[in-house]
């Protein structure tokens, strides 16, 4: 099985390359490459100082450090999708939050909010058709909770 390679460019080389923490990791963790405000029930963007180039067939997740909800903040859109061809010399990943404080949250240059798993992904043929094969299973949260 061949080695999997991405191509990274920094635009602050003083910040770390994208990196795993612990051998366990499953994700490189990203740094912000600027001091960034967020202001109190606000949404904003924190530059994460990477262009990603990813192989065909291959995305970037894009998600919240565990400890990030610490500052009360919270990814926007869920998990950020990078495409493979999202890759141009400007397309710096950017972490998009939500601040759920009553006060400003201050990002400090350097510090690790975000984190980045590359996948594979195979493109499906869809196939409409008028009726599902399996039963109705009984809708969200149909098998209980114990």
């Amino acid at each position: 099985m061949s080695k999997l390679v991405i191509k990274i460019k920094r635009f602050d080389k003083t910040i770390p390359l994208p990196e795993r923490k612990s051998d366990g990791a499953a994700c490189l963790d990203l740094s912000a490459r600027v001091d960034t405000v967020i202001g109190p029930k606000s949404f904003g963007k924190i530059p994460l100082n990477v262009v990603v180039q990813v192989p065909k067939g291959h995305w970037v997740m894009l998600a919240a450090r565990s400890s990030t909800h610490k500052l009360g903040l919270l990814p926007a859109n869920g998990i950020g999708i990078g495409d493979e061809d999202f890759c141009g010399d400007d397309d710096e990943y950017q972490f998009l939050v939500y601040n759920t404080n009553e006060t400003k949250v201050k990002i400090e240059k350097g510090t690790r909010v975000a984190q980045m798993m590359v996948l594979s992904y195979e493109i499906p043929e869809i196939i409409e058709v008028e009726k599902m094969e399996s039963q109705n299973r009984g809708g969200i949260g149909s098998t209980g909770t114990k």
